[in-house]
């Protein structure tokens, strides 16, 4: 029996997808896996039995990686799940930036007494009017599940969509719109959209891309979108250049003070996946993945150990072993079965970047002398008896 701890409320529609197999528990001290949303995970004592966390969302800046990783917990994202709320959202922004929807809506509300208004609006909305986005240049910095949509949608609105992704994966390649111009050079997009939207993690290379620099080589009529991560832009040198008269508009999902009422700001609350659909879609796979871990051992969509799947076993044993991704393991492994006299039937070894995972199936049950030997190797972070 496994126990599970929710850091933050997930929606039932997922839990229900947990087996017989699971109990819920109240305290992450008792959990063997937990779920996790916006709750920060930077200052937890994780126990010794905790195997897996699953974020509810793509991002996992809230969650210590490294720090799961030495201890073997597998961190898991829901990538793609919430894809299609922030899609519509990235869309609304681009509407309310290029038309001033917002302040026409204020101005009935200030002029609600006017007993006139239907004539008076008349002669005010000139004030509002804006442009279309159909024939505008787009262009999508990052091309995963979101960026995706995002390019494939605004094509159909009939739109010019420029994407640029250099890690692009193969099945996102194949899902994308063929009418979208994939540059190799994110200064093409600078120089040529009149809206940009930016789609990639927070890494230190990504951090402030969005800056002065960036914003020279941009049309004066650009509109800049970030609804994936605040640090992403430079918002001091995208106000000044608003100030200017070097950018229109910019709109953003993290409200904050240096942002909030500045000329040329559109500010959202955060409501980039903050839809009923999206918090179901991410409960669900968020379960799934720990469903399957946690039974099987197999892993999907971790962003701290690579992917690995066996199937279910149909041995006597299957352990788990998370080292460092280093010469010889897989061979100090095997040589500690085999004096142990325990044949392994199957092998799988899996690499993702300083951390890999040895999955074996083995014909006869492994001891707890033989698992505390492999624990004490050097690299190894933790060894795991799934069966």
């Amino acid at each position: 029996m496994f126990k599970y701890n929710c850091l933050n409320n997930i929606a039932q529609v997922g839990l229900d997808g947990f087996s017989e197999n699971f109990i819920a528990c109240s305290d992450l001290a008792d959990a063997d896996c937990a779920l996790v949303r916006s709750a920060s995970m930077h200052e937890t004592e994780f126990p010794d039995k905790l195997l897996a966390i699953a974020r509810a969302g793509a991002g996992v800046n809230n969650i210590p990686l490294d720090k799961c990783a030495e201890k073997g917990i597998v961190v898991f994202n829901t990538p793609g799940a919430n894809a299609n709320g922030v899609k519509e959202l990235v869309i609304a922004a681009m509407l309310l930036a290029s038309r001033d929807v917002v302040g026409g809506i204020n101005w009935v509300l200030d002029n609600k007494d006017d007993a006139d208004i239907a004539k008076t609006a008349e002669k005010q909305k000139k004030a509002f009017a804006g442009t279309e986005i159909s024939g505008k240049k787009l262009g999508v910095i990052g091309l995963g599940a979101i960026g995706i949509q995002v390019a494939n949608t605004a094509v159909n609105l009939g739109m010019d969509v420029y994407g640029y992704d250099p890690y692009i994966s193969i099945d996102a390649a194949w899902k994308l719109s063929r009418s979208v111009r994939h540059v190799k050079d994110v200064s093409e997009i600078y120089a040529n959209c009149d809206y940009i939207t930016i789609h990639v993690p927070l890494l230190d290379s990504t951090k402030h891309m969005i800056n002065s620099e960036s914003i020279k080589l941009m049309k004066s009529s650009t509109i800049i979108i970030n609804l994936a991560r605040d640090l992403l832009v430079d918002e001091a040198a995208v106000i000044e250049a608003l100030k200017a008269g070097k950018l229109r508009k910019y709109v953003c999902d993290f409200p904050n003070p240096g942002n909030i009422g500045r000329e040329g700001v559109i500010i959202i609350p955060h409501l980039g996946a903050s839809t009923e659909e999206s918090e179901d879609n991410c409960a669900v796979m968020a379960v799934k993945e720990l469903v399957e871990y946690m039974e099987n051992g197999n892993i999907r969509n971790s962003v701290n150990f690579p992917a690995i799947n066996m199937g279910v076993c149909t041995k006597a044993s299957r352990i788990m072993v998370f080292h460092r991704n280093v010469a010889n393991m897989i061979t100090k492994f095997s040589a500690f079965l085999g004096d142990a006299g325990i044949n392994i039937s199957e092998m799988n070894n899996k690499s993702k970047g300083d951390n890999a995972i040895t999955m074996m199936d083995t014909d006869s049950p492994v001891d707890a002398g033989i698992i505390e030997k492999l624990s004490g190797l050097d690299g190894v972070f933790r060894v795991r008896v799934v069966k």
